[in-house]
Formats: C-alpha cells, sequence, structure tokens
C-alpha cells in the first residue's frame, strides 16, 4: 500500500480499498513454492529474511476464529505467551473482519469477560477511522513531542545495527529476528521495540513504523502509525517506555530478557525517565 492511499472508512464494515489490485491476481498456484516465487516477484525490493510459516486463505481463518478464548485475552493479553488470537493478518487482508470475530466472541460468554477483547476489536477500527478522517496524520507527527526532545533531535534513518537485530539488547534483537522471519510480533513485544527505538535511540517514529511495515503480515498504516505516536507521544499525553523488571514479566517466556544482555532498560522507572528524557521535569 502507497502511503497516501486511504482505506475504506471502517474496519468494521468495509472492505480495505487496496484489495482492488490484489483482486487481479492469481488465486490458484500449483503449490506453495510457486506461491511464494509469485509473490517474490510482485515485491522485487523485498529482503530474504525467508518466508513466514503463517497460511494465508479462509480456512486458516476460520480455524483460528474457532479457536479463540476470549476470556483467557483479557487475563494473559499482555504476556507473550498470552491467548492472542493471531487472526491479525486476516483481518488485515479482509480475510476476515471485526464483525465476525466481534460475534464469534460474544456466543462465547457475557459481556464483562468479554470486555477487553472487544474494546481491543473497537480500537483497531478507531485507527481505521482516524486515517479514513485524517489521512495526513499517518505519516506526520500530530503533536509535538512530549519528551523534552525537538523533532530534529531525533535521527531520520534506522540504525543499521537494529536493522540487522545487533543492538546492545538480546530481547530487542529476538524481537528483531521474529519480526523479519515470521512477520508477526505480539503486540506487547511491538511497544517494547518501537519505544527502543525511538526513546533509548531516539529516532523518528517514522522509521521504525516504515521497518515494521516492511515485514509485517498483518502491517497497515491505521494501527502501526499509530500506535508508533502513542508510543512517541506525539498521539499521547506522555511517552512510553519500560524497564528491565517489566520486560522480564511480560516477555521473560520468550525472549533473553537476563540483566546483563539487557543492560540498557535496568533501574526505575524514575531512573530511566531522568536517562531518557533529561529535559523534562516529569513524566
Amino acid at each position: 500500500m502507497s502511503h497516501g492511499e486511504i482505506i475504506a472508512p471502517t474496519g468494521f464494515h468495509a472492505r480495505p480499498r487496496y484489495l482492488r489490485h490484489m483482486e487481479k491476481q492469481p488465486t490458484q498456484f500449483a503449490d506453495r513454492a510457486a506461491l511464494v516465487a509469485h509473490v517474490k516477484a510482485l515485491s522485487p525490493l523485498a529482503g530474504d529474511d525467508g518466508v513466514s510459516d503463517t497460511r494465508g486463505g479462509r480456512a486458516a481463518a476460520e480455524r483460528l476464529l474457532a479457536a479463540i478464548d476470549p476470556t483467557a485475552y483479557g487475563h494473559s493479553r499482555n504476556y507473550l505467551d498470552g491467548a492472542v488470537t493471531r487472526l491479525s493478518p486476516y483481518i488485515r487482508h479482509a480475510i476476515v473482519n471485526l464483525n465476525e470475530v466481534r460475534n464469534r466472541a460474544l456466543e462465547m460468554g457475557d459481556g464483562k469477560a468479554l470486555e477487553k477483547f472487544i474494546q481491543e476489536l473497537g480500537w483497531r477500527d478507531f485507527w481505521q477511522r482516524i486515517y479514513a478522517q485524517n489521512p495526513d496524520w499517518i505519516w506526520r507527527d500530530i503533536e509535538a513531542y512530549k519528551t523534552g526532545f525537538a523533532p530534529d533531535d531525533y535521527a531520520d534513518t534506522l540504525p543499521p545495527d537494529i536493522a540487522a537485530g545487533e543492538t546492545e539488547s538480546a530481547a530487542m534483537n529476538h524481537f528483531i529476528a521474529t519480526l523479519k522471519t515470521t512477520g508477526y510480533l505480539h503486540n506487547h513485544a511491538r511497544m517494547y521495540l518501537a519505544a527502543y527505538i525511538v526513546h533509548w535511540r531516539r529516532v523518528t517514529w517514522q522509521a521504525g513504523a516504515r521497518f515494521f511495515l516492511a515485514h509485517l503480515l498483518d502491517g497497515d498504516p491505521a494501527s502501526n502509525n499509530l500506535s508508533f505516536q502513542w508510543v512517541a507521544s506525539t498521539f499521547a499525553n506522555k511517552p512510553y517506555f519500560f524497564n528491565l523488571e517489566n520486560l522480564q514479566k511480560f516477555a521473560g517466556m520468550d525472549a533473553p530478557c537476563d540483566y546483563h544482555t539487557n543492560k540498557c532498560f535496568g533501574g526505575s522507572y524514575d531512573d530511566l525517565a531522568v536517562k531518557l528524557f533529561p529535559h523534562m521535569e516529569a513524566l
């Protein structure tokens, strides 16, 4: 999708316009290798980071839809081994829609137990509506940074060590490798990596957003870029950041989160605020 294209108004009711182009592509292939070759031919600038194991199509989406556990999701969604649905690529490419996911959830329990699950569907719809109504917000700062830094204090390009997954943090390297090889990251891992790029490395959120979109199977400018702006504080009242204790609690079962390979995240939130935002009196 080009950066300037406007998607259809709402994720609950409409079909993304970019699919008009995709509908002109063949839908039947001799085998998966032929499919992969066709997609690579459409994306000559794509790297050679491998092919995700994620299978497309309605049948795969329906299997995941049947297996959702909205109540467990509400309790565990922030943990990297939590009960997330993995439906986001299928929603992104209109194989299933938000109505279907919501209705399936409503069949499974009472409203209170499903509240967090339904809220997250609502957030996705909200991002799409914001994009449709304000397409120029997607690649520019909606508000000023609330970090004590000016926009010019942030680098415009992604450092090579981040692109290669060779940073000072073993956890961030794990997230980068996962992103590049699978086309997917748990939402909390996305927040950690986005915060690392913007706040620890002081790189513009736009550079980080482009990196994500280059690899995510479910990447779309609305959810991706507006979430990056929320982390950066250009679409929020303060920056999002984390410390090693938080990383170990929610990601330790999936990523290498020991102190010695993640020293940059050590300390209390107050300590890190002084380090990351020295020009701010208080966050």
